[in-house]
Order: C-alpha cells, then structure tokens, then sequence
C-alpha cells in the first residue's frame, strides 16, 4: 500500500516493528508486511509527533524533507505518559533494532529512576534522563529487549536486574531474580516473574493501586477488538506456562499497561480482572492468538 502524499514517508528499509503507529497512530498504520504513513500531519502539533516517531524509529525508515527534519525536537524523548503517586512514567523512544523496536520506559520517582528495557544508545536521551535525575537501577524485563543494555549502565552507573533463566543475554547483569517469587525493590515497586514468552520473562509493576504494569512482551493491548493479547504466535518457550502467569496478575489493580510491542491501554477501575478473563477463555478455545 502507499503513503498518503505529502512529506513524510515509509520506506522499504521497515522491518514492521510497529514502533511508528504505536506511538503515532493518527499518521502510521500496519499494512501487514510494513508501515505506512496514512495521513500526513497537519500543524506543529502534529508535525512534531510524526518527526518523533521519525526519530523514534530503529531502522530510518522514515523520510521527511530536510526542511522539516532540522525541526525534531532535541527533547522529546522521554515523552511522558502518565503520573502516578509512585513515580512519573515517559516513553523513552529511540527503540532499537536489536529489540526489534521493542518500547522502553522511564519511571522517575523520589527512591532513584528505573529504566525497563533498554533503548538504542542516545547522546540526547542520556541528557535528558540526566537533567531527570539520572538512573540508579535498569530492569530487563526478558532475553530480547536487552538492545545496549551494558552502554547505559556504564554511563549511569546503574545496577541490572534480570531473570536467571534470561540472565545469559545479559551476562554482566548485577542482580539476577530466580524461581516465581516477586522481587521488591525500594520504594512500590516489584519484579514479577511471568515465564512463557520466555523462560525468564518478567514484568514490572509499580505503585500499590491503580498501578502501572509494565509487561515486556508478556501481554499487550490490541485496540482493534480491544482484548489484551497473550500471544501463542510470538511466544518463543512454553505457552500454556504463559497463560499460567496470565492468571497470577488477575489480582492486581493495573491502570496502565505498557509493554515492550504492541499498543499500551489504561483501565478504568475493575477492567483489568475482567480484560485478563477474556484473554483466558480466548486462548484455552482457541489453538492460536
């Protein structure tokens, strides 16, 4: 399919990461094998969210005039999502193709700021999360989103937490969480092992109500049929071990999810339980998501 005329496009260089239309979707879209623009963006508002993405985007697949490339904005990454009693989240961007664009998130909160999967390493990004406070710990959330994992915690100074059954695609990770049991660290804020998309999978949840669950590739949104997604297709270990971690998070109070791919979704209070229910019933009748 095409893009719809105008300044910006999609290239072939795509490797339909969704980094693009997850985070811009009023101008990109899927088309099945690649991204597309769909609409071109009207006023600086808009304008400055495509050029985001632009540099957003892991591969440069998206091309604009040099016009309008010299008016990205040296600060919009870490663009903030939400603020929570716990600490305010920010979508970092810069997604890296070693994560296949997977998304990585930012919470700055008063215990020291917590970086979740790793973003392509960012001289910009690292000044801005700097002026933020810097990072005192990351948090791997499993094996494929590690990216540039080790050039971040150089630079900050910054302790890693990793699943052991992962720990091998991060070998000089500091702290290594084993077994099932929950992991707190200071402040409302708990690592959750969540094995079936890997052995070693994880997710983060922070805040003790309305929390923000942060899910790696655990699970996501699917706005389309608005069903959160457990995904047999993308699982790369044991999937009926992940629905059994589906079911151990019904319990929680989730706000927000945001999760390493697909599209992020907050809840009103008592959808979350009701969401994860429905993913379940889904999945044990059908033999593929």
């Amino acid at each position: 399919m095409a893009n719809a005329p105008g300044p910006f496009t999609v290239n072939h260089r795509c490797i339909d990461c969704g980094t693009c239309w997850q985070f811009d979707p009023q101008h990109f879209a899927p088309t099945g094998s690649r991204s597309q623009v769909i609409r071109q963006p009207e006023g600086a508002v808009e304008t400055r969210q495509a050029l985001l993405a632009l540099q957003a985007c892991p591969v440069a697949a998206i091309g604009t005039t040099a016009e309008l490339r010299q008016q990205t904005p040296i600060d919009g990454f870490p663009a903030l999502v939400t603020r929570h009693a716990a600490g305010d989240v920010y979508y970092c961007g810069w997604a890296s193709r070693r994560s296949f664009g997977a998304s990585s998130w930012l919470v700055v909160r008063p215990e020291g700021n917590v970086l979740i999967d790793s973003p392509r390493w960012s001289a910009p990004l690292a000044r801005r999360i700097s002026a933020l406070g810097g990072l005192q710990t990351m948090v791997l959330t499993h094996r494929d989103d590690v990216a540039d994992h080790q050039r971040w915690a150089k630079a900050f100074g910054c302790s890693r937490w990793i699943h052991q059954a992962d720990a091998d695609a991060a070998p000089g990770a500091e702290h290594q969480v084993s077994g099932l049991t929950a992991v707190a660290l200071d402040g409302p804020m708990q690592l959750i092992p969540c094995p079936g998309h890997t052995a070693g999978s994880m997710a983060v949840l922070l805040g003790e109500s309305r929390q923000v669950l942060f899910s790696g590739d655990h699970l996501w949104w699917r706005p389309a049929q608005a069903v959160v997604v457990a995904s047999e297709r993308y699982c790369w270990w044991d999937f009926q071990e992940q629905l059994r971690s589906v079911e151990r998070l019904q319990e929680l109070d989730v706000a927000w999810l945001l999760p390493g791919h697909g599209h992020a979704h907050s809840f009103a209070p008592g959808e979350w339980r009701s969401a994860l229910e429905q993913t379940l019933a889904f999945n044990r009748r059908s033999p593929c998501c």
